[in-house]
This record gives structure tokens, C-alpha cells and sequence, in this order.
């Protein structure tokens, strides 16, 4: 699943036009105010605000921008459907050979300032999620990792649990991309995501490493059942191999590697030990599981 549109150029693009064709009919009133010309059921009718450009547009996407801020979205939905009232009450008055209500004329320049000032603030705020948001699987990338980890160290903690890093590698992607091609590997990569996802509590995230190569911050009750967690995981690929669509389908698997977080561990020192448990278990023959050395002694798979 994408965030928004395919690449962030495009959604940005949409976003641009659909507010320039929204602000456009504001030459309509115009018209309306000078040559009484009718500017339309988009400005007249009492659902104007979910039938214009904009309208359907912001609808399209705004269980999106509901997950980016909900506030700000409602705000949005709030400014946009009284601005539109407001226009409907100036033109109303004007057709009907009536002078418009300096109140209306008000409400409608207010509202449209802040719905601006709303609309700036989510493209603010989409543009830097995409940039911490891999387009292709929806996952977050490496760049909100530390701010993750601290917060998933103070939920274990609180829990009285372990927190448990398992870097995950999907097993020979190349093969899959030379003989399948590259628009069957992204897919492939989305239905990891979305399994591994899927199989991770909703308080565990899940991020795309780097190409191929997947993150989990998960949490345990102890070290023996830390390992659990990472089957769990590699279970859920074996278990839903990827319909083609030529009806065949594609078995994937990945090799992880498993360290428990000590109580004082920097991020980048648990990293370096799940990197290391992922080579472990690539050399046992992939497919599997390695729980990385403690910072201090060599553990046992």
C-alpha cells in the first residue's frame, strides 16, 4: 500500500490542482455579483462542498490525511463546508435581485484564509511523511528508527517485557527479479510488508530497512520466548506464498537475525548485533533464525 499517490511529485501535483480548481470559481462569484450570471450547482447546491473538484479530491484521500492529523483534517472539512455556505448565501441574495450580507462576505474571506492555512499545513506535513514513509510498501524507513526505539525501550520497560530487534533479508530477491522481473519483485515486496505487518502487534513497528531487508521492534516476556517473535514472522511468509498472475505463486522466504536490547543499549550497537545474528543465519542455510551474542557473551540460537 502506497501512502498517497505512487510518487510524492504526483500527489503533490493532484494536491496543487485541486486547491487552484477549488480557488478558480471564485471568478464565478465574481461574475455573479456583476452580470447576475448563475455560477453553478458547485456553488449553489446544498452539497456544493462534497461535488466540487476539491471536495472529492480531499474525500478521496482523507482517511490518509486523517492518519497524518485528524485535527487538522476535520478543520479542513469544517472551513471548507461554511465557506461554501457562505457562497451560497452571497450568490443566493445577488440572483434574487438582493444586496449581499457583509456577514456572509465575512465568513466566506475567514474561512477561506484559514482553509489555507490548514491546506499548507497538511501538504507540510505529508511531504515529510513520504519522506519518512517508503512509497512502495508503506513502511517507515530508517530515518524515525531512533525515535521508535526509544519509545518501544520505554513500553517494554513498563510492560516489564524484553524489547527484541529481528532484522530480517528475504532469501535470494535477485532470483526473484531476474526471473520474474521487476514489477513482480515489487509486489513481492509489498506483500512482505504487509505480512509482516500483519503478523507484528499493533505496538511493534515494522520498517523497510533497505532494499530487500525489513526491521521489526518487537517486545517478549523473556529471552526464551524472544524467539518466538522472530519465527512468527518468517512463519507468516512460509505460510502466504504470493499469487502471479499467471496463476502460479511465489514462495518466498527470509533469514533473521534476533537480539534482545540490553536495558542501556544504543541503538546502533543492537543493530550491529542483529546484522551479525542475519550473516549467522544466512551461512546455517537461510531460512531461519540467529540469535545474536549479548554484548558481553555468545548466546545459542
Amino acid at each position: 500500500m502506497t501512502v498517497f499517490a505512487p510518487d510524492t511529485e504526483s500527489f503533490v501535483a493532484e494536491f496543487d490542482g485541486a486547491i487552484d480548481a477549488h480557488l478558480g470559481w471564485t471568478h464565478r462569484i465574481l461574475r455573479c455579483a456583476v452580470l447576475r450570471s448563475p455560477p453553478g450547482d458547485d456553488v449553489l447546491g446544498a452539497d456544493a462542498h462534497l461535488c466540487c473538484r476539491f471536495g472529492r479530491w480531499f474525500a478521496q484521500y482523507q482517511e490518509k490525511f486523517d492518519q497524518i492529523d485528524a485535527a487538522t483534517t476535520a478543520c479542513v472539512l469544517d472551513h471548507h463546508e461554511h465557506m461554501h455556505a457562505a457562497v451560497r448565501a452571497l450568490c443566493s441574495d445577488l440572483l434574487a435581485g438582493r444586496q449581499g450580507q457583509p456577514a456572509d462576505l465575512e465568513a466566506f474571506a475567514s474561512r477561506q484564509t484559514a482553509l489555507l492555512a490548514d491546506l499548507a499545513r497538511l501538504k507540510t506535513l505529508t511531504l515529510a511523511r513520504s519522506a519518512r514513509h517508503d512509497a512502495l510498501t508503506g513502511l517507515p524507513l530508517r530515518y524515525g528508527l531512533e525515535e521508535e526505539f526509544t519509545r518501544c525501550r520505554a513500553l517494554a520497560t513498563r510492560l516489564g517485557q524484553q524489547m527484541v530487534l529481528v532484522m530480517a533479508d528475504l532469501d535470494h530477491f535477485k532470483h526473484v527479479n531476474d526471473l520474474h522481473g521487476h514489477s513482480v519483485g515489487d509486489q513481492a515486496l509489498r506483500h512482505v510488508a504487509a505480512l509482516l505487518r500483519a503478523a507484528a502487534r499493533a505496538d511493534e513497528p515494522v520498517f523497510r530497512f533497505g532494499g530487500e531487508e525489513f526491521l521489526a521492534i518487537l517486545h517478549a516476556p523473556d529471552e526464551a520466548l524472544a524467539g518466538h517473535a522472530a519465527e512468527r514472522l518468517l512463519q507468516a511468509l512460509r505460510d502466504a506464498p504470493l499469487a502471479l498472475s499467471d496463476g502460479g505463486a511465489l514462495h518466498l522466504r527470509a533469514s533473521a537475525g534476533l537480539v534482545v536490547v540490553g536495558p542501556d543499549e544504543p541503538l546502533a550497537s543492537a543493530l550491529e548485533r542483529a546484522d551479525s545474528a542475519l550473516y549467522a543465519a544466512k551461512a546455517a542455510g537461510r531460512n531461519c533464525w540467529r540469535r545474536g551474542s549479548t554484548r558481553t557473551s555468545a548466546a545459542a540460537p
